[in-house]
């Protein structure tokens, strides 16, 4: 063989799982169809998104909460073109980290799209020169999702988008309709209410981020509506037309019927994504899919051919890219004959929101499913000094315990710095800790992390300290 390992995507999956590949000693090979390493997250996603996040609340903060601070600006506006540019160079730098990764551990790349031909051998028709067959003792599918665009909505790329072109827009919108509450349309669409954009957002389920908490959702949303978003939730998108200046949308109200057609400068569709198995050829290799499009694989991450292996977006699950990384360095280590493991109940969930919303275990609605006695504790940010210092007051922790032993079930916030506090509750329940092993912990003051331990006062025995 070629090689030990061969890998399908450089996202974060891909190229994680090339570096502990090419740790335990394998001569591994990384395959990506297109000429920058990172996949999605690093070019188009996860990483431009929160730069063009931090960008607009710069601004937002510059031109609503300075003055409350003390600081005055005189002619305060948004330069576009900069806020674009300085996002392209944040990407750039990442990705040329990883290309340095690459070479530091001695991954050879090939920059091209994959194809199988059979269960050992991958066609790389290269991007330059020669196309290529590499042949390989094991294979990693790591090739990512694509977002969800329905014939119907008419996806042109230049005025119905996708995260993918709104990540390039370069005059701020007076209007942008986002199709979809859930991650993507949130995040996009507080990047450009912040910088002045009227969005209108359009969720077919009665609420926001509607596998989340619903505590969070309700949050999330009466914070958005302060910054100007507008929400239609239970409506359904009956049509969209794309034009030059614009797109026109017509949506409905489910419970009646009542509909409503709006032009805006730009609609943004945020339903979803799907796997990308595109071309593949995984039949060629006997790699079965399930009627969703997606790789099937066992609990050992191996599909149908047990040489291969798939990981990521591309197989069941939530898609992110941390869990991506967890299921890449699984893979390999099980291919290496470790036992590797992977908690899939405590792979948090963070939404780049101001405030943030992030999430681990179990939600309110899931243990009432299962019938599983809990006990609640809240505790609002609004009630806490170091968010009051900084006016970010908006958001709530609230922690899930079991009834009778007291374990942390589910922990959810809304707030500044979620997504950076949610690795303490990570951590304690990974050890199974209580709420009152959390609550007896001493947390510095003043921090965002008190509101967690406050809450976890709370779900002992109503023992929350400043509310």
């Amino acid at each position: 063989m070629d090689f030990d390992v061969t890998i399908v995507g450089s996202g974060p999956g891909g190229y994680v799982a090339a570096i502990r590949a090419a740790q335990l000693g394998f001569k591994t090979a990384l395959v990506e169809r297109y000429n920058s390493l990172g996949g999605t997250c690093l070019n188009v996603g996860c990483i431009p998104s929160k730069a063009l996040l931090d960008s607009s609340e710069h601004y937002h903060n510059a031109h609503e909460k300075f003055t409350d601070h003390g600081i005055e600006l005189a002619d305060l506006k948004v330069n576009m073109p900069q806020m674009i540019k300085r996002k392209n160079e944040v990407v750039d730098q990442t990705v040329k980290g990883v290309e340095f990764l690459m070479k530091k551990n001695k991954i050879e790349v090939f920059y091209g799209h994959g194809t199988f031909t059979g269960p050992h051998e991958l066609k790389v028709a290269m991007n330059e020169g020669e196309d290529r067959t590499l042949s390989s003792k094991f294979f990693l599918i790591a090739t990512g999702s694509k977002p969800i665009t329905p014939a119907m909505f008419n996806y042109d790329k230049k005025r119905v988008i996708t995260s993918t072109e709104a990540l390039n827009i370069s005059e701020v919108p007076k209007s942008m309709a986002v199709i979809g509450g859930g991650v993507i349309g949130l995040e996009l669409g507080s990047v450009f209410g912040r910088l002045g954009t009227e969005v209108d957002v359009i969720e077919l389920e009665d609420r926001i981020l509607p596998t989340m908490d619903k505590d969070c959702s309700k949050e999330l949303m009466r914070a958005l509506k302060k910054t100007g978003l507008n929400f239609f939730l239970s409506h359904k998108v009956t049509a969209v037309e794309g034009a030059d200046a614009g797109a026109k949308i017509t949506f409905e109200k489910q419970s009646n019927g009542e509909s409503t057609t709006k032009e805006y400068d730009y609609c943004l569709l945020a339903m979803g994504r799907r796997p990308y198995t595109d071309n593949l050829g995984l039949d060629q290799a006997g790699v079965k899919l399930d009627d969703r499009g997606r790789v099937v694989v066992d609990d050992h991450l191996q599909t149908s051919v047990p040489h291969i292996y798939a990981i990521g977006d591309v197989i069941r699950g939530a898609m992110l890219a941390h869990k991506a990384e967890e299921e890449g360095i699984f893979a390999v280590e099980h291919m290496a004959g470790q036992k590797p493991h992977v908690d899939y109940n405590l792979i948090p969930g963070v939404v780049y929101t101001w405030p943030e919303v992030a999430a681990v275990g179990k939600t309110e609605e899931e243990l009432k499913a299962a019938g599983v006695k809990y006990k609640s504790g809240k505790f609002p940010f609004k009630a806490l000094g170091r968010a009051r210092a900084s006016t970010d007051i908006e958001g709530m922790v609230k922690v899930l315990a079991d009834a009778t032993t007291d374990e942390i079930l589910g922990v959810h916030m809304v707030g500044a710095r979620a997504a950076d506090m949610i690795a303490e509750a990570v951590a304690l329940m990974e050890f199974r800790a209580s709420a009152e092993d959390a609550a007896r912990m001493s947390h510095a003051h003043p921090t965002y992390t008190e509101a967690f331990r406050e809450a976890a006062l709370a779900a002992t025995a109503d023992r929350a300290l400043h509310v």
